[in-house]
């Protein structure tokens, strides 16, 4: 038996505290050529299983939540459980695609079996099929969760199971624990304090009152989805001429694209209008392959106000590498690190309160995943694109899922069904900004270019 640490159970704390929320993440493959049939795939599925015991364990908790939940082997555990196939209605495009991906998402888990399922997706326009990996966000975060798909799809032939590795055995370093003990009461304070002036932010911004915006407030059960695409290379080269890197070139795309639909709906696009959080992966690369959840967060204010592209670029990267300095996703995770030493029971009250809390003063999340460079394959097909999937709660009536594969980039929006109707807008806003940000880096470039060749001209 393993325990859930707080993060992983703070997730079904945030699922049984609001009936319209479903915190399942995803990862949609779209794959050349004609599925495999029922048996070939049932079979290849059922050995890679065997990659991680967490797929055939359950969560057991116990009464009024006094200790942590914790993974137990499924006694009855059956593929079958977690193995659907379905078809595409004509024309099997991607907006069709789109309505069965939210209706899969939208649908919760089954907690008296191991907690993800996969969905065979047969009849997509253009001699293709899908597959969507789906998990509870209390097994998987984002890095995990595409190591998980990665590993279902065929080994490379130099591809060896990775297994759990135990800790190496090691003398253990008495002289260092002494200097460390002697230390503490010097660094002690010094962490605490740094700590709680980081953290300090983070709780501010959720408490503080926020401009009214219809990106907030009550979301139902039903759900959109809808996805935007560009290349890595694109949003590579946007980055180098502005000295910005790639999430910061993602997030000033989301920007001008919330700016472009709170004008389309009538509101100002005010400063502090849209606050988002922002997840940080705080996984080292050795734990790549471990299903559970190492993730810290950020709470940027998009510069919405600002209208041209570059300026929202230049602003985006300078609030991102502020929030960086201050340390805040490093506060985060001290304070869930800590959580780890208290009793469970109060870690679990305090996640469901601050739950049923109606927080204002965020308006939605995005959250950036590096996906596989290399090109995948699934029963020898290969996997064109990647799409991924973020649950949406608390509020929150937008999730963006940002994901590189190869030289692709993929924006997966989440929406609200009810008071997202706009959501394709979203979409193209995304990419028409991407577009903008090229032009004018290439416009940058040439003029950077003519401005040297003019310097190095012989006079």
């Amino acid at each position: 038996m393993t325990e859930l640490n707080p993060l992983d159970s703070g997730f079904m704390e945030l699922e049984d505290t609001d009936r319209h929320v479903s915190v399942g993440i995803g990862a949609v493959a779209i794959v050349a050529g004609p599925p495999p049939r029922r048996a070939e795939f049932t079979a290849g599925l059922a050995k890679r299983l065997t990659m991680d015991a967490r797929l055939r364990q359950k969560v057991r908790t116990t009464l009024w939540d006094l200790t942590a939940p914790v993974w137990v082997n499924d006694p009855n555990f059956d593929l079958a459980h977690h193995l659907r196939w379905m078809a595409l209605p004509e024309p099997g495009d991607e907006p069709t695609l789109c309505e069965l991906i939210a209706e899969v998402m939208e649908e919760r888990l089954d907690r008296d079996h191991p907690l993800w399922q996969c969905v065979v997706v047969e009849r997509l326009a253009g001699d293709r099929w899908a597959m969507i990996v789906k998990a509870h966000h209390s097994m998987v975060d984002g890095v995990s969760g595409i190591s998980l798909f990665e590993r279902l799809c065929d080994p490379r032939s130099d591809h060896k199971t990775v297994p759990r590795a135990a800790p190496a055995a090691s003398s253990f370093d008495w002289r260092a624990l002494a200097v460390n003990m002697l230390r503490l009461p010097v660094d002690a304070p010094r962490i605490v304090a740094q700590t709680v002036r980081a953290a300090a932010p983070l709780a501010l911004s959720t408490v503080r009152p926020a401009p009214v915006s219809s990106l907030n407030g009550p979301i139902g059960r039903q759900h959109r989805y809808a996805v935007a695409r560009t290349s890595l290379s694109t949003v590579q080269e946007i980055g180098a001429v502005f000295g910005a890197t790639v999430n910061d070139v993602a997030l000033a795309a989301v920007t001008s694209a919330f700016r472009s639909i709170l004008l389309r709906r009538g509101e100002e696009p005010t400063a502090d209008k849209v606050r988002i959080l922002a997840p940080v992966s705080v996984r080292a690369s050795h734990a790549k392959y471990l299903l559970d959840n190492r993730i810290s967060l950020m709470l940027p204010v998009l510069p919405v106000d600002i209208g041209d592209p570059v300026g929202q670029l230049a602003t985006v990267h300078e609030r991102m590498s502020r929030h960086k300095a201050r340390g805040e996703a490093s506060a985060a995770s001290a304070i869930l690190t800590l959580a780890d030493w208290l009793p469970f029971a109060p870690i679990a009250w305090t996640f469901r309160l601050v739950s049923r809390f109606p927080q204002h003063g965020i308006a939605a999340l995005a959250t950036n995943v590096p996906g596989p460079r290399r090109r995948l394959y699934l029963y020898g097909r290969e996997v064109l694109e990647i799409l991924a999937y973020v649950p949406i709660a608390m509020r929150l009536r937008t999730g963006i899922a940002i994901l590189s594969y190869s030289d692709q980039l993929t924006f997966g929006i989440t929406g609200d069904f009810d008071t997202t109707p706009d959501i394709a807008v979203l979409a193209e806003s995304v990419e028409q900004a991407i577009d903008r940000l090229l032009d004018h880096a290439q416009a940058t470039r040439d003029a950077d270019q003519g401005s040297r060749r003019i310097s190095d001209s012989p006079r």
